[in-house]
């Protein structure tokens, strides 16, 4: 149920679509966010879900890795089947993969 950063940057290079959602707060999202990431925070993932494609799959992210790991849990009860969290959220893409992403 994990993607590590390393996974996600081969599947983004390779052309692969994913959506890829930040489960952050909007203030969190302004200091520092993947490209083309969507913001859905997580207080608001239960109003919002429906924004996101079924067919296509799904990495959450956040900064440490908790919080889109509980929202990945939610998404696949609600019947999403290809739903993962990014492994050490995005302080882990920043040290391994990015390090041009601001950590805080």
């Amino acid at each position: 149920m994990n993607i590590t950063p390393e996974e996600l940057k081969k599947r983004l290079a390779s052309g692969e679509i994913i959506q890829v959602v930040d489960v952050r707060e909007p203030e969190e999202y302004d200091i520092c966010h993947l490209a083309n990431a969507t913001l859905i925070p997580m207080d608001e993932l239960e109003d919002r879900f429906r924004e996101l494609k079924t067919d296509t799959p799904v990495v959450l992210y956040c900064h440490h890795g908790v919080r889109s790991a509980h929202a990945a849990m939610w998404l696949k009860n609600q019947g999403f089947q290809n739903v993962l969290s990014l492994e050490g959220g995005i302080d882990a893409w920043a040290e391994q993969i990015d390090p041009s992403v601001e950590r805080y």
